[in-house]
């Protein structure tokens, strides 16, 4: 059976740095909730159904997320992880599930190595909070920090070593070095080793194996400003500028069309799928944004059996499908239910799994 894991925000609860930049107790639900329709036939907003809008400082939020995870068929959470030269962002809810040992349910981390900016605010100049890689010294802190998550029981692993996924790997300076370095550290602290992952942005081969990475994962969504008058040779910043000036919308592909494309041509122990069920990030984004228009539970089946049936022949430990994500929300991109779906993507995943 092939092992599924969602990609989990943990932007549910205030934070002093967003209070700053956003105001007072701004969460992921401040544009969720705020979000209005764009077009004709524009799905916003989406409202959450079973869990309601919750607050993830909430233990029995937590446990309430796992519990309807694990009845559905998923084995894993991956939460996004956020790490800024020794600084945590939105820590809080991973800490807490590994400090009060519940939920009983796996989990893996995802470290966001990107530097937070205003761009998808329409303040592309803006930076919130920039990424940087002071050296060594702070790989070291940085994978000491992560120990105790590495080396508890419900970490999810992959020939027993836990899996760990760089969101943006090429971003960082000797990358090679740093893959080395943190594995070296994993065998020095006990564990088996780790399971490094990258994530490769688009349908471009990439030798993730040179530098030490043991698979990728492929996040795929269609192009922004596709067939626009807007050259992709002016400047990313530049760019949203002339666009968001010009037409005034955002970007639409029906998913119905796409949502194949997202996935890997075939099927690999090295190169895991992540299956899209829903996007549209106009909440954050506005007329920045790109909706992927009309999906539904049916069309998802689609991309969740091709990915099945590619994987068919894959070692079980090795079988792992991603899913973006269990609850990003204001990118119109979660399984948990809304009001007009419901569990219904959930129970394509158990009715697929079951098959």
């Amino acid at each position: 059976m092939a092992r599924i894991i969602a990609f989990y925000l943990p932007q549910y609860h205030p934070i002093p740095e967003n209070d700053q930049w956003w105001g007072k107790g701004f969460t992921e639900w401040t544009n969720t909730g705020k979000a209005k329709p764009l077009f004709p036939g524009h799905y916003q907003p989406h409202v959450p159904a079973d869990l309601g809008y919750y607050d993830l400082r909430v233990p029995e939020t937590r446990s309430a997320q796992a519990e309807m995870a694990q009845e559905y068929g998923i084995e894993a959470f991956c939460y996004y992880h956020y790490w800024f030269a020794g600084k945590q962002i939105l820590e809080r809810p991973l800490h807490e599930v590994l400090q009060s040992g519940q939920p009983d349910f796996p989990f893996c981390i995802c470290w966001a190595n990107q530097t937070w900016s205003g761009i998808w605010h329409g303040s592309p100049d803006r930076i919130l909070i920039e990424q940087t890689y002071p050296g060594e010294a702070d790989h070291r802190t940085h994978f000491h920090e992560l120990l105790p998550l590495l080396s508890d029981k419900r970490y999810l692993r992959v020939d027993d070593k836990p899996l760990i996924v760089i969101y943006r790997p090429n971003d960082i300076p000797d990358l090679a070095g740093f893959i080395q370095l943190w594995k070296q550290m994993a065998v020095q602290a006990g564990l088996a080793g780790l399971h490094m992952v990258a994530t490769i942005h688009g349908k471009q081969p990439w030798d993730f194996r040179q530098y030490g990475f043991d698979a990728a994962v492929m996040q795929y969504l269609p192009p922004l400003r596709r067939n626009t008058y807007v050259s992709w040779r002016q400047p990313f910043k530049k760019m949203f500028r002339l666009y968001q000036e010009k037409t005034g919308k955002p970007t639409i592909h029906r998913y119905e069309d796409v949502m194949l494309e997202m996935l890997p041509d075939a099927g690999s122990a090295a190169v895991y799928p992540c299956l899209v069920p829903n996007w549209d990030n106009t909440p954050r984004s506005n007329s920045n944004g790109l909706v992927l228009q009309d999906s539904t539970p049916e069309l998802f089946r689609h991309q969740l059996k091709k990915s099945l049936k590619n994987l068919r022949n894959v070692a079980e430990d090795h079988a792992i499908i991603f899913v973006k994500s269990w609850n990003e929300w204001a990118e119109g991109n979660h399984l948990e239910p809304d009001l007009k779906f419901g569990r219904a993507y959930l129970e394509v995943i158990r009715q697929e799994l079951l098959n």
